[in-house]
């Protein structure tokens, strides 16, 4: 008897608040999830239901969300042809960089399985042939966030004052085992893809390693792709958020050990570092303007007290011919990071834009953003099946009339 084919294809896409950002006050970065609203929307409203799965088993192993709840994911069963493949999403939502953070966070899904409920599946994960015509049959999973560490902290202590648990790398091991006894373990192929966009990325060669070598294993990251760049001020806030994240959850041992840590752990936090050294095929979906970047990165509030900036963050077509100079500056460092392998699927848009891969506006549908033609879905689908090589980066802003933001006057 032939032995039967799976498939596996793991999936981040990054999903982090554009509303709050930056505080100068308190020095803190909030990160729960505007991006993430909006892809939860989607699902509810486009897609088939897929229940919420409560991970009990995980809590003896101490693999639990900040406030000591299980984590969670949502499963979908795979049909005919699919049945043997899987895809597995992360969710994202962000980081939280010291206590009050993380305490903010329990009081949502972004920090507790207590607020998590039933979804349906859109886009990369939906049912509809026609929407996503490589995937829609397969097992389709999605792991919900509930950490505040793209699961890489690994805290055994617990302070009784916040009942914070640092166990994002655990959660991460605890869900995996769960869906290889499930039968994941039999695959072939698998994708995995992530809401959570930067974990795809510094947990990719770690997934490949759990599967059997004959299990066709590809990553793709869908908004994850943060660049080491200083802010207009010329200060570092990124690698500061960073260097706090990896610090509080002391998230070192679930970093990536193909990483050379030159400048410290968090080094290997920004994929520029992480990519080059990656044996496990990789797909870079991003914005060249990533909307979360652009706020958070380049123009944090810290560097922007008098509120210059404010408008143009929120509305690309607002922005000055100044300030458009320094997002094409960005544009420009931005593709300098990427990767120059040509085994590495790129996708990036011009679109003001970040999350692109959890609904149907922007994953396949009439009106979908494309490059020369091409839309996500399609991009993706021919870069994970081997039917073409996918390199497609976009021209400068705004010349690409598919983009909402060009469009929508």
């Amino acid at each position: 008897m032939k032995t039967p084919a799976f498939s596996l294809f793991l999936v981040f896409t990054d999903s982090i608040n554009i509303c709050k950002m930056f505080d100068p006050k308190s020095i803190a970065w909030i990160v729960p999830s505007l991006c993430l609203i909006s892809l939860l929307i989607s699902l509810e409203v486009d897609g088939s239901p897929a229940p919420l799965i409560l991970l009990e088993s995980a809590v003896a192993k101490g693999a639990v969300c900040l406030d000591g709840s299980p984590p969670a994911y949502h499963f979908s069963p795979g049909s005919g042809s699919g049945v043997n493949s899987w895809l597995v999403f992360m969710e994202g939502g962000g980081w939280c960089r010291n206590v009050t953070e993380c305490v903010e966070l329990t009081g949502n899904s972004g920090g507790s399985s207590k607020f998590m409920k039933e979804l349906s599946f859109s886009g990369i994960l939906g049912d509809n042939q026609k929407t996503n015509p490589d995937f829609y049959n397969w097992n389709r999973i999605m792991i919900r966030y509930c950490d505040g560490s793209s699961f890489t902290g690994d805290v055994e202590a617990v302070d009784p004052a916040t009942n914070l648990h640092y166990r994002g790398g655990r959660v991460w091991h605890a869900m995996i085992d769960d869906l290889l006894a499930k039968g994941m373990n039999k695959a072939e192929n698998v994708d995995r893809t992530c809401e959570g966009g930067l974990a795809s990325i510094l947990h990719c060669d770690d997934f490949r390693s759990l599967l059997p070598s004959s299990v066709n294993v590809k990553c793709f990251s869908d908004a994850g792709y943060f660049i080491d760049a200083k802010d207009i001020s010329g200060a570092d806030s990124v690698k500061s958020l960073y260097t706090d994240v990896v610090n509080l959850h002391e998230s070192a041992k679930f970093l990536p050990s193909s990483c050379n840590w030159r400048q410290g752990p968090s080094w290997c936090f920004f994929p520029q570092n992480v990519v080059p050294t990656m044996s496990t095929p990789l797909f870079i979906l991003n914005s060249a303007y990533d909307s979360w970047q652009i706020m958070n990165i380049l123009v944090p509030s810290s560097a922007d007290p008098g509120q210059a900036w404010a408008e143009c963050k929120l509305d690309i077509k607002k922005c000055s011919s100044s300030q458009l100079q320094t997002l094409q500056g960005y544009r420009s460092q931005f593709l300098r990071a990427l990767p120059t392998s040509t085994s590495t699927g790129v996708f990036i848009i011009s679109c003001y834009a970040h999350c692109q891969s959890g609904g149907p506006p922007t994953w396949q549908d009439v009106d979908s953003p494309m490059i020369e033609n091409t839309t996500i879905a399609k991009a993706v689908g021919d870069w994970y099946n081997d039917r073409s090589a996918v390199r497609k980066i976009d021209c400068e802003y705004p010349c690409n009339s598919s983009c909402p933001n060009i469009n929508n006057e």
